[in-house]
């Protein structure tokens, strides 16, 4: 049995630790980052400290297993990572706070080459203002903790007057695309990427879902 709840500050530690341990195609961020505690600073700190009113996780027991993060406004998202987290990050990068190798330096030089191959899929944030990402671990899949966890993040988008919500996925999750379309959402825009070249085999594609209110 798993039970559904609001993020607490509490959780941060245990949702940093998840999202590092899924990060790659559902394994480690260890794939293509030299230091977890940056993937965490970068990509989870805004979910944790600007907007936790909006994360979900799931627990079995006393252990987190799964949480879904949310953004009512993508815009102020993108602007308060480029105003406060990026320098802040980067400030700490120069300190030597984290381990920078060959595997990390390579990552940030591929996500610079997929902006500048326009690999992102466009996505209208004026029809899709909110985004989302849900993670689930490894030992937990399979027992309906995604599709729950989307359900309680997407009524609260719905509750606050959100008129349409997207995510960012890949080809190489079937399982979770299948369940997006199940609840609602639709395919907005798919491009193949270069990002994962040398670590998964073959084409990977990226894409875009998104969902509009159910409601007039």
């Amino acid at each position: 049995m798993f039970q559904i709840r609001r993020y607490h500050p509490r959780d941060r530690e245990a949702v940093w630790r998840l999202a590092a341990d899924t990060a790659f195609f559902g394994e480690p961020v260890e794939a293509f980052l030299d230091d977890r505690r940056l993937y965490g600073a970068a990509f989870v700190a805004y979910y944790t400290d600007y907007e936790p009113e909006r994360l979900w996780v799931a627990k079995v027991g006393e252990s987190v297993v799964g949480y879904v993060m949310g953004c009512g406004d993508s815009q102020r998202r993108m602007h308060i990572f480029r105003a406060r987290i990026l320098p802040a990050v980067l400030s700490r990068v120069l300190r030597g706070h984290y381990r920078v190798g060959k595997k990390t330096l390579r990552h940030a030089l591929c996500i610079m080459q997929e902006y500048l191959e326009r690999s992102v899929p466009a996505v209208s944030l004026e029809q899709f203002p909110g985004h989302l990402h849900v993670s689930v671990a490894a030992s937990a899949r399979g027992q309906g903790i995604g599709r729950a966890l989307l359900e309680a993040s997407l009524a609260q988008f719905w509750a606050t007057g959100i008129s349409g919500v997207h995510l960012l996925t890949t080809d190489r999750n079937p399982a979770a695309c299948h369940l997006y379309e199940t609840l609602g959402f639709r395919l907005l825009d798919a491009r193949p990427t270069r990002r994962w070249r040398g670590l998964m085999a073959g084409r990977v594609e990226n894409r875009a879902y998104g969902i509009n209110t159910p409601f007039p």
